[in-house]
């Protein structure tokens, strides 16, 4: 490959790769001094050295800044030049020279450039996949968080690689839609989930499944949601299979599920044809856990809806056996994300359904159990019939509860007893 190549190699790059002349640049310049230090032994020693490329001239030098010594004090012939050398090169120009002073040396070796740009372009895509990496995350790093239109290139061991803004993202395959096909050419949209330091370096990773994905889609469909007269509450996702969103208004004359359908239901089959045909359901946000739970579980209207705030379980009953596997959806699916849409961060709530006519079986089995649990107090603790009920009404359940997590202060601010009862109580239990 012929030095005259300097020139259109950088137009190359600049053209496919998108990339400033000066970043090129640059990436070639490091790939020149690569390609010297594998020419020449030594070339490690130097200590400033630098590719000097001339598009125009479609040239390529190296020079070096040497300090210059008197000639009987020269050692180091990689970072120091003679005297009388310098003096010889200087007077050429009519300039001068002194001791100490540092000078351009050129140390181009003999047809360097018809081996260095051979060199140069084995080593160049790397440093410009590098350069290229810098682009992403620059472009990237505060688009985190949004939704964008890419269009589908490859797959590479499992990741749809995505084009996006010239861009190469990658959808893993835990963040693809289960059943979802991805073909070259089609053109989708993501969820930009993070920019994250790979094995290949920076790389930007995209989202089919995320729930945030169904956020961002409905605030670019529905107006409300935008402008925030809409707020989405909670949005709980299986991928492919369903969501559940929550949404409420502060504003009275604004029906929060009625913005989000759209008229004739326009705004909502947008989204889910964008999900590839995901059932999407959309619930008005109470503070009433019985009541997000119905709404959730609609159409199925239960028998009676119990509430337990101490074990965080709402407990659904329905008329039958059929009735309660409709409830409960595929595998569960129905269910479990109810309950994970009552749920918070830190917390977790269980919903179970089950028919009504288990119902009295189900008390009959909690009373029985809770009459166990009180006869273990009362026999190891040697408390009171009445007081073990009014421990188990309290939590203090089990005798490994109260021996780990109970303190004797918590039995009297609970319960009222004495200070020297509640000590005994929790010694004898951590000595059971």
């Amino acid at each position: 490959m012929a030095a005259t190549d300097i020139s259109a190699l950088i137009d190359f790059y600049v053209r496919e790769k998108d990339l400033t002349r000066e970043r090129v640049l640059q990436a070639l310049e490091a790939s020149f001094l690569t390609a010297y230090s594998k020419m020449v032994d030594g070339a490690d020693r130097i200590h400033h050295i630098k590719a000097v490329i001339d598009p125009q001239k479609n040239s390529v030098k190296i020079k070096a800044r040497m300090e210059i010594v008197a000639d009987e004090d020269f050692s180091d012939p990689f970072n120091e030049v003679k005297l009388s050398e310098a003096q010889a090169m200087a007077a050429r120009s009519g300039k001068t020279v002194e001791i100490g002073q540092r000078i351009s040396m050129n140390i181009t070796p003999k047809d360097f450039g018809r081996i260095a740009v051979q060199t140069a372009r084995q080593t160049m895509q790397q440093r410009i996949r590098k350069a290229e990496q810098e682009m992403l995350a620059d472009a990237f790093k505060d688009r985190i968080g949004e939704l964008v239109t890419g269009t589908v290139r490859r797959y590479d061991k499992g990741d749809v690689i995505v084009e996006v803004d010239k861009f190469e993202g990658l959808m893993p395959l835990r963040q693809r839609i289960p059943g979802e096909e991805y073909n070259p050419g089609d053109k989708l949209r993501f969820y930009v989930v993070e920019v994250r330091d790979g094995a290949r370096g920076h790389e930007l990773i995209l989202s089919r499944s995320h729930p945030n994905l169904v956020r961002r889609l409905f605030e670019s469909e529905v107006m409300e949601i935008y402008e925030h007269t809409v707020e989405i509450v909670n949005i709980v996702r299986e991928a492919g299979y369903r969501t559940k969103m929550v949404v409420k208004s502060d504003d009275p004359n604004i029906d929060p599920i009625g913005a989000c359908v759209g008229m004739r239901g326009a705004r909502v089959k947008n989204v889910v044809n964008e999900l590839n045909r995901e059932k999407v359901d959309i619930l008005e946000y109470s503070e009433d856990k019985a009541a997000m739970v119905q709404e959730s579980l609609a159409p199925i209207d239960p028998v009676k809806i119990d509430v337990d705030e101490a074990a965080r379980v709402v407990t659904v009953y329905v008329a039958d056996d059929k009735a309660a596997a409709k409830a409960k959806g595929r595998r569960g699916q129905n269910v479990r994300l109810t309950a994970r849409l009552i749920s918070g961060p830190s917390d977790r709530w269980d919903v179970r359904v089950e028919p009504y006519d288990n119902m009295t079986r189900a008390k009959s089995l909690a009373n029985e159990a809770a009459n166990e649990a009180a006869g273990e107090l009362v026999t190891v603790l040697g408390v009171t019939p009445e007081l073990a009920g009014d421990m188990i009404a309290n939590g203090f359940t089990t005798l490994q509860v109260i021996a780990n997590y109970v303190q004797p202060e918590d039995l009297v601010d609970a319960l009222g007893i004495s200070e020297e009862l509640a000590f005994a109580i929790v010694d004898k239990a951590k000595n059971a």
